[in-house]
């Protein structure tokens, strides 16, 4: 199993990112997919997630409202659209999948399988 993120970069605080999260090597349709980041010295954390169909999601609550999470199964992508970002939103970001498994995730160990992560850096 490979999931391979891309679109991290440097952004100035109120400006957006897209990540993309391709994965292979497992029954996307049929997996639960979601976004965690590490900002430095921190823990990892929960962003996002959504169940294998697409219909719920979850976030954590500082990014209800600016953070959307999205998945193409024809495309065996999972995507993070992150608006209005801030400074704090600094921190590398993981995809995680979890595949059998129809419901939402927010908890980092029920995941299997994780990206090597993206950097996102928000200057003020």
């Amino acid at each position: 199993v490979q999931l391979v993120e891309s679109g991290g970069g440097s952004v100035q605080a109120g400006g957006s990112l897209r990540l993309s999260c391709a994965a292979s090597g497992l029954s996307f349709s049929r997996s639960a997919m979601g976004w965690f980041r590490q900002a430095p010295g921190k823990e990892r954390e929960f962003v996002a997630g959504i169940n294998w169909s697409g219909t719920d999601t979850s976030y954590a609550d500082s990014m209800k409202g600016r953070f959307t999470i999205s998945r193409d199964n024809a495309k065996n992508t999972v995507y993070l659209q992150m608006n209005s970002l801030k400074p704090e939103d600094t921190a590398i970001y993981y995809c995680a999948a979890d595949d059998w498994r129809s419901t939402v995730i927010r908890e980092a160990s029920q995941y299997v399988y994780w990206g090597q992560g993206t950097q996102v850096t928000v200057s003020s």
